[in-house]
């Protein structure tokens, strides 16, 4: 071996090393506590079969119904359920969780599926009555 040459796994050693003082072997900081992957909360997944029933606006509230006993609900499901006691919209339960809203449609399809939760979607803007209807109605309440 020529002096100065390095063994041949040298490279691999290097950067092994460099990875451990880079990552400081820590899975989570301070501040952001525990990295969990999205694709992880999600088993990677990234759409539910209700996936469209799920609209930013959509209601959801908690049933007062348990999980049946073979169903293992995740930490994340545990905590949608929670703050979902009272009528919640997705975009808001997205906020108030901190989580992405595509995980928060993946969980929520889950809670759907097993019958735990309720969802209340909003009426298409096609259904609503039209503005003469509006009118009308509004006329008819000064005339009394």
């Amino acid at each position: 071996m020529n002096e100065g040459a390095h063994p041949p796994d040298w490279r691999e050693q290097s950067l092994n090393r460099l990875y451990r003082q880079l990552s400081g072997d820590r899975w989570y900081d301070a501040e952001a506590g525990p990295v969990v992957r999205p694709y992880a909360m999600t088993r990677g997944r990234t759409r539910s079969a209700t996936d469209a029933l799920f609209d930013l606006v959509s209601l959801v509230q908690t049933l007062n119904r348990t999980a049946r006993p073979e169903v293992m609900l995740s930490p994340e499901h545990r905590l949608l359920l929670q703050h979902c006691r009272q009528p919640l919209a997705v975009a808001d339960l997205s906020a108030s969780t901190n989580l992405p809203l595509g995980v928060i449609r993946v969980l929520l399809g889950d809670l759907y599926g097993e019958g735990l939760i309720h969802v209340t979607r909003p009426v298409p803007p096609a259904q609503l009555p039209g503005e003469d209807i509006l009118r009308e109605v509004l006329n008819g309440l000064r005339a009394l």
